[in-house]
């Protein structure tokens, strides 16, 4: 069932301004009418991402509110002050940085410093230091009253309808968490990408999926012959092995993509004649297709059960968003 984004902003007051009824036409230009449809899909990737920021604003500030609460209670509960509870638990627990450490930070950060000399920097370097410790001793200790004090959180996220393809997924049959990922095998962010989705399949197995769409960006000349040559691979049920090989290669072609062939496997005559009849070119468009309906506007872009979450991200935020819906997927079970 499609989503009408702008209707449920503006049902929800975030646009400001009236509600018009969804079958009025939104404007006019002479003897043009201008149709809810038709400025929905002009604007839906931007609705989509606006929808998931204000999300994580929500989030962000619901987590402050939390750990002011949380401080609160366990000052109450041992009789002190929030402010001489943080200064026992979070910044007599953040140890001094150690001469080498700044040492270390200097030179690996000399060019940001402008070359100013480590003794002039030493009073910057401590401090960012000691603030890093601040933020881990913080949330150390968050992450202890949670434990001790009943927390919960409710807010839910936005989530946009995606399909997933014709591929076979890597991964559980039966996975709770299905990864729709859209990606260009010659975007450089796709390939910083790939050691965090790597991290994830190994880490969950067979609770999450995995399904691979095509997103061959306009400006990259060999993204969509190298689609065609991973879709090839496919045809001969290995996919995955060359997909793989694919993504860590720094060199496109076509002498590349029949040398990779070869390192997997394949039927080397099969393999060329499907790559001489570009055969795969209307799954390819499809796949770009689902993903301008699903507000994908560049690469990578993978959704989460539907949650969005874009551009060459670490681990850590793949893993906050999965343990929260394997989570959200017992309490409903």
């Amino acid at each position: 069932m499609r989503s009408t984004l702008l209707a449920l902003f503006l049902a929800g007051g975030l646009l400001g301004g009236s509600v018009v009824a969804a079958a009025e036409p939104v404007g006019r230009a002479g003897n043009k009418t201008i149709s809810w449809d038709e400025l929905e899909t002009r604007l839906r990737g931007r609705l989509i991402q606006n929808q998931r920021e204000r999300y994580e604003l929500l989030r962000d500030g619901l987590e402050v509110m939390i750990a002011e609460s949380l401080m609160e209670q366990e000052a109450a509960a041992r009789g002190v002050t929030v402010e001489e509870l943080q200064k026992t638990e979070i910044k007599d627990k953040a140890s001094q940085p150690t001469e080498e450490e700044i040492k270390i930070l200097y030179d690996g950060n000399k060019e940001e410093l402008g070359g100013a000399s480590l003794e002039d920097s030493r009073e910057r370097l401590t401090q960012y230091l000691l603030n890093v410790r601040y933020r881990e001793a913080y949330q150390a200790f968050i992450d202890q009253l949670k434990a001790k004090y009943p927390t919960s959180i409710s807010l839910q996220a936005p989530t946009v309808e995606v399909s997933t393809g014709s591929r076979a997924p890597l991964g559980g049959e039966n996975a709770s968490v299905t990864i729709i990922e859209f990606s260009d095998y010659e975007c450089p962010f796709c390939k910083q990408a790939e050691p965090s989705i790597e991290k994830v399949m190994e880490t969950y197995g067979d609770k999450v999926r995995l399904f691979y769409r095509d997103y061959p960006l306009p400006f990259h000349a060999n993204a969509r012959p190298a689609a065609e040559a991973a879709r090839c691979a496919g045809a001969q049920e290995k996919f995955w092995p060359y997909h793989q090989k694919l993504m860590a290669s720094t060199e496109l072609g076509v002498e590349k993509y029949k040398a990779l062939a070869d390192e997997v496997g394949l039927d080397r005559a099969k393999f060329d004649a499907c790559l001489e009849k570009n055969d795969f070119a209307e799954a390819i468009q499809e796949d770009m297709k689902a993903g301008e309906d699903a507000g994908v506007n560049g690469t990578p872009a993978f959704f989460i059960n539907g949650r969005l979450l874009d551009g060459a991200r670490p681990f850590e935020q793949f893993k906050e968003i999965i343990d929260e819906e394997l989570a959200k997927n017992k309490k409903a079970g």
